[in-house]
C-alpha cells in the first residue's frame, strides 16, 4: 500500500485535464458527454485536494488554441463551464476557497463571465485554497504580455532596463500569483507540456498518468503526490547525503513554492 505524507505536499499543484474527447469517443458518444463527464471529474478533485490541504490548484481548462475547435463543441464548454461555476458556487464559499481565474478572460462569453466574476469577487477573501481555472489561457502568450508590461514601463521611464529581472517578470505572470507549481499533472497518457505554466514550470515535478481525465479519481490524485513526495527536489543544487527527499526541499526550495504543510508532524494517508 502506497501512502501520502501530509507534512511534505506540494503546495501548488496544476493539472493538464486531458482525455476528455478520447473518453467519449471510447463510448461511442459525442464529445460533449466527455467534457460532461469531466466536470465531475473537477469536482471530485478540488474536494479532494482541499481534504488533503494542498495551498493551491490551478486547472488547464480551456486553452487560448482552443477557440479553433468547432464552434458547437465551444459554445458546449462555455455553457458546461457557467453551469459548473453555478453548482459549485455554495461548495467553494462555504468551505473557504478562493476563485482565480487566469488567461485572456476578455474572450469568455459573457454568459459565463456572469458568473465568474462575481464568484471571484465574493470569494476573494477565503484563505483555505486557491482554486485557479485557466480560462482562455497560453503559457507564452502570458509571457509576451508580461514582457509587454515591462517594455512599456522601460519606455514610459517608470522603470530603467536592468530594472528587468526575473523577479520583475514573475511580478507581472497572473498564475504565479500563488508561487511556482510545485507539481504539474497530465491525465490522457499524453507526454507533453501544451503551453501550461511555462514561466513557472523550471523547477516543478512532472506527472504523466495514462488515467483519461474523466475517470480520474482521487486515488490518482494521491499516487501523483505519492510520487511527488518520493523524489528528492535539488533546485541545480547538491542533493542531501541522506537522499532524503524533505531534507533536501528544505533546504533548497523557493519561498514561494514552499509546501504549505511543511511543519505539519508526519502522517501518512493510504492511497
Amino acid at each position: 500500500m502506497d501512502f501520502v505524507e501530509a507534512r511534505n505536499l506540494p503546495g501548488h499543484v496544476g493539472i493538464i485535464m486531458d482525455g476528455n474527447g478520447r473518453w467519449a469517443q471510447l463510448r461511442g458518444e459525442p464529445r460533449v458527454a466527455g467534457h460532461r463527464e469531466g466536470a465531475l471529474a473537477v469536482r471530485r478533485t478540488v474536494r479532494a485536494a482541499r481534504r488533503l490541504g494542498l495551498r493551491a490548484l490551478t486547472l488547464y481548462a480551456f486553452s487560448e488554441q482552443n477557440w479553433a475547435r468547432p464552434e458547437e463543441e465551444v459554445d458546449a464548454l462555455m455553457q458546461l463551464l457557467r453551469e459548473f461555476l453555478l453548482s459549485e458556487k455554495d461548495e467553494i464559499l462555504d468551505n473557504g476557497i478562493r476563485l482565480n481565474a487566469v488567461g485572456n478572460l476578455g474572450r469568455l462569453p459573457a454568459l459565463v463571465r456572469a458568473v465568474l466574476d462575481p464568484l471571484r469577487h465574493e470569494s476573494e477573501q477565503n484563505h483555505q485554497m486557491t482554486l485557479t481555472l485557466a480560462l482562455s489561457y497560453g503559457g507564452r502568450e502570458e509571457i509576451v504580455n508580461a514582457a509587454r508590461e515591462l517594455a512599456k514601463a522601460v519606455a514610459a521611464g517608470r522603470i530603467r532596463p536592468e530594472d528587468v529581472t526575473s523577479d520583475a517578470l514573475r511580478a507581472q505572470i497572473p498564475s504565479l500569483s500563488v508561487g511556482d507549481p510545485d507539481l504539474v499533472i497530465r491525465t490522457g497518457g499524453e507526454r507533453r507540456i501544451s503551453n501550461f505554466l511555462l514561466y513557472g514550470l523550471a523547477y516543478a515535478e512532472l506527472y504523466f498518468a495514462d488515467v483519461l481525465w474523466p475517470d480520474f479519481a482521487e486515488r490518482d490524485l494521491f499516487a501523483a503526490i505519492a510520487s511527488f513526495q518520493a523524489r528528492e527536489r535539488r533546485f541545480g543544487l547538491v542533493g542531501s547525503p541522506s537522499g532524503d527527499p524533505c531534507a533536501s526541499d528544505a533546504a533548497a526550495a523557493p519561498t514561494d513554492s514552499a509546501p504549505a504543510n511543511g511543519s505539519a508532524p508526519l502522517t501518512r494517508i493510504a492511497i
